[in-house]
Order: C-alpha cells, then sequence, then structure tokens
C-alpha cells in the first residue's frame, strides 16, 4: 500500500471526489488519524448510500431511513467496506468534513489536522477482519506518510466528541489495531 503525494490520494483505492472537502490552514501539518463507523440506513451494509452521503447525492425520498440525512455536507477521505474495498472521497492534502465540532488534547478543529477513516459497520456488530488488516496497512502508510501521526494520535470519533458520538463503539477492537500496528 502506498500513497501517491502528489496527488494526496491511496494507490489502488476506487476515487470518488466529494465536494464536501475544503483547503487546510496554511502551515498545518497532518498529525491525528480518526476511525468512525458508518451504516446507512443503520444496520445495513453494502448499499449506495454512504457514497451517495459524501458524494451529496441522496434524494429526497430515496430511503425513508436516511431523510434526515438529505442535503448534511459531510466527507471523510476513506471508506473501508465489510469487505475490505477502499473507497477514497477527499485527498489527503485537503480537509474532509469528517469531525464536526471535535476537540483532542484541548486542540479544536479536528478535521483541520486529521484524516478521517470510515468504516462500514456500527457501533454493536464487530468489524471484519478484511477492515482490520486493510486499516492496519492504511495506518502504517498513513504514520509513514505523516510522522506526526504516532499510535496514540489514532482515537474514535468518540474520543474526540464524546458528547455527541459514539463510533466506532464497542464493538471496534482497539487492542487488535495497536497490536497490528505494534508489529
Amino acid at each position: 500500500m502506498k500513497i501517491d503525494l502528489g496527488k494526496g490520494r491511496l494507490v489502488g483505492a476506487v476515487y470518488r471526489p466529494s465536494p464536501y472537502c475544503d483547503a487546510r490552514p496554511a502551515g498545518t501539518a497532518i498529525s491525528l488519524l480518526v476511525i468512525h463507523g458508518i451504516s446507512l440506513p443503520p444496520g445495513e451494509f453494502g448499499g449506495p448510500w454512504i457514497e451517495r452521503l459524501f458524494l451529496g447525492q441522496l434524494e429526497a425520498g430515496a430511503h425513508a431511513a436516511l431523510a434526515d440525512l438529505v442535503g448534511l455536507k459531510v466527507s471523510a477521505h476513506i471508506l473501508i467496506r465489510r469487505n475490505g474495498k477502499l473507497i477514497q472521497f477527499v485527498p489527503f492534502k485537503r480537509r474532509a468534513w469528517h469531525a464536526g465540532t471535535s476537540v483532542f488534547q484541548d486542540r479544536a478543529r479536528c478535521n483541520d489536522y486529521s484524516i478521517g477513516i470510515e468504516l462500514e459497520g456500527t457501533d454493536t456488530s464487530p468489524y471484519t477482519d478484511r477492515q482490520y488488516v486493510q486499516l492496519i496497512a492504511l495506518c502504517r502508510v498513513l504514520m509513514r506518510t505523516f510522522p506526526a501521526i504516532a499510535t496514540d494520535r489514532i482515537v474514535g470519533h468518540c474520543h474526540i466528541a464524546p458528547d455527541r458520538k459514539t463510533d466506532p463503539g464497542p464493538s471496534f477492537d482497539w487492542h487488535l489495531l495497536r497490536a497490528g500496528l505494534a508489529i
């Protein structure tokens, strides 16, 4: 796994450019990796809805469970599907709109200095082995590319927005991730 630094993209990942991104503040180093969990509709896997959300293509009436998300401007850098497929929406050098109101170690606006990785899943459903294999490989390449991302700077959405978010949830195996990164 490697990153094309010129494009800010993961080589081999499907690229679907999201309109929901912008420039990072000048001089801001990428120093945080935020892991999220998402399923749309909640608890369902494999459909087109996550991609449509990040691309701004959810239409009113398309699915009743998604009505509140129509018009929401949100994205992530990478989505890891249940089968391990990698889809990139925002180049790493740009700011994805994934963290919302957030704070890490007394520093606000985590979107400014973080990379957001979405795992297709729920707080209560175990993530798949393929997702962990891809996540560990992706974390390794991101840590090499952006050396300010250390193991203790890989967190969940729940850690940077604890009053609002619970993902990736108790089903996420932090020990497995940390052990995989220690090898």
